[in-house]
């Protein structure tokens, strides 16, 4: 690799590996150490194709998922099943993962412009700007941004395109699915929102299980299926469905409290 090579994006990849293991090494115990990540379906990640792959998720805090994901890519790659043990996986990142992340966000601040060096694909959100709702047209740069991002590798994006769960599935990602024809991995994650704040920077409680499950890649029709069709599938995909919404019974709930007693890390 050239010292000063670009990806697509006109990133100097030698720099964005640098990057990646000091934020790696910085934020591996915020997962192993003061709490625990309980990791499901790893090896799906190894069986993948290099590039045009899009993962799906429901979203719990700004940056802690992200950099959760790339601490699970970069382990699976490297052999490690369900586990992140030992940052030495980070030695050698994948430097073709990118994320899908609201512009204003990645420019407040000095960390953020730092996270988005790493792989953001900024946006323009159409439904909210600065707190406010709003009503504006996609960006059509925002679309190509996204194509040109899975021809050069791997995106992780965030359907909801909110932190709120049960919220609905914006209809951009359907769009997306059905013109660049992506191989679709979903991933379901819980315990962020207990474990950081909002914005995943800070540590809010310790001893926090957190569960990071990878499902197997979506069987889409890509030509045939409607966008409504595959938002539907992508809402079951990720549980955010309001069918996963239940009013639990006592007992169940008194079972899964002992279970979560259980499942506190132990130092």
């Amino acid at each position: 690799m050239g010292l000063f090579k670009r990806n697509p994006f006109g990133h100097i990849l030698f720099v964005k590996k640098w990057l990646i293991r000091i934020l790696g090494a910085l934020t591996h115990r915020r997962f192993r150490g003061f709490n625990e990540l309980q990791i499901d379906g790893s090896e799906i990640i190894k069986t993948l194709p290099d590039t045009n792959v899009l993962f799906i998720s429901n979203h719990q805090t700004y940056f802690a998922d992200v950099v959760a994901m790339f601490h699970v890519f970069n382990a699976s790659l490297s052999g490690r099943v369900d586990s992140i043990k030992n940052v030495g996986y980070l030695w050698n990142p994948k430097l073709n993962i990118y994320y899908v992340a609201a512009k204003e966000t990645m420019k407040a601040g000095l960390l953020p412009k730092i996270l988005a060096y790493v792989g953001s694909i900024s946006i323009e959100r159409t439904w909210r700007a600065e707190g406010k709702e709003v009503n504006r047209q996609v960006k059509m740069s925002d679309i190509s941004n996204i194509g040109k991002a899975l021809d050069d590798g791997w995106v992780i994006t965030f359907p909801q395109g909110t932190t709120t769960p049960f919220k609905p599935i914006r209809k951009g990602t359907a769009h997306i699915i059905k013109r660049y024809k992506p191989v679709v991995v979903p991933i379901v994650i819980d315990g962020f929102r207990r474990s950081f704040d909002k914005k995943g920077l800070r540590i809010k409680k310790k001893n926090i299980l957190q569960t990071f499950e990878i499902k197997e890649p979506l069987d889409i029709d890509y030509d045939n299926e409607t966008t409504e069709d595959i938002v539907k599938k992508i809402e079951y995909a990720i549980e955010q469905h309001p069918s996963f919404l239940k009013v639990i019974p006592q007992k169940e709930l008194e079972v899964q409290e002992e279970l979560n007693k259980k499942r506190k890390w132990k130092t």
